[in-house]
């Protein structure tokens, strides 16, 4: 079972730096990194809101498995969900494009959360948003083998690729938390919306700065009351008997 905050590898290497409140159940959630990051890095990144939302859940977090080939990253482990480029790239603005390496991530995901769930929540940024938004389209239509009850998205939108056309066709009953940037050139707010008019009653929080997951002011805030709100319907069920999902 894998710790608070913790980052899965290969092989599975937990965060023992944190200690489980046994005296507070929380709030499990997979964490899906940015296009050209890892588990670790979009961990080592997000720290003000792991910070913050530590009174309500645990997270956890993994790498996509595909390498992204970039000489001017030396070293760095960069990693993709999934390509929609012949020349195995990606870009948010890629409309028609294919879907290179994503029933790979599918496989990915479902021993995750074989190994290490089940999970309560799903959230991602950048790319990563943008597959919590298609898994969640996916749950709507019955096609995962697992379960997730709410979703929370920095700087999501939709795909492009025509693989991924069809899980659009129908709203999404799921609650969800839905926060970009006024500024954002990577993800423009209409890329953002295109997302956000899939689900039906979203929490939806804007912020003044760019691609990046902001956590400070009124999105602090608005992070905190969607995961009270998740923490009274999960936990207190579970607590009451009704259980979480399986």
């Amino acid at each position: 079972m894998s710790e608070p905050n913790s980052t899965v590898s290969s092989p599975p290497r937990n965060d023992r730096h944190e200690k489980d409140n046994k005296d507070r159940p929380k709030l499990k959630i997979l964490a899906f990194h940015g296009y050209r990051q890892n588990g670790a890095i979009f961990r080592a990144k997000i720290g003000s809101f792991r910070k913050a939302v530590s009174k309500y859940a645990q997270l956890t977090f993994f790498s996509a498995p595909h390498k992204v080939v970039n000489e001017d990253e030396g070293d760095e482990d960069s990693r993709s969900w999934w390509f929609n480029a012949e020349d195995n790239s990606f870009s948010g603005k890629c409309l028609g494009g294919p879907a290179i390496g994503f029933e790979d991530t599918l496989h990915l995901i479902e021993k995750i959360v074989k190994e290490y769930g089940p999970f309560d929540g799903f959230m991602g940024f950048s790319q990563g948003a943008c597959l919590v938004g298609i898994l969640a389209a996916m749950q709507q239509k019955g096609y995962l083998p697992y379960t997730f009850q709410f979703a929370i998205f920095a700087s999501g939108f939709r795909s492009g690729s025509l693989v991924h056309k069809g899980f659009y066709d129908e709203d999404i009953n799921l609650p969800s938390l839905h926060v970009y940037g006024e500024s954002d050139s990577i993800i423009p707010k209409e890329m953002s919306e295109s997302l956000i008019n899939l689900f039906n009653k979203p929490v939806v929080a804007e912020h003044s700065g760019g691609h990046y997951v902001a956590c400070s002011g009124s999105i602090k805030d608005a992070y905190l009351d969607f995961l009270h709100e998740r923490y009274q319907d999960i936990i207190e069920d579970d607590k009451n008997g009704d259980g979480r999902n399986s």
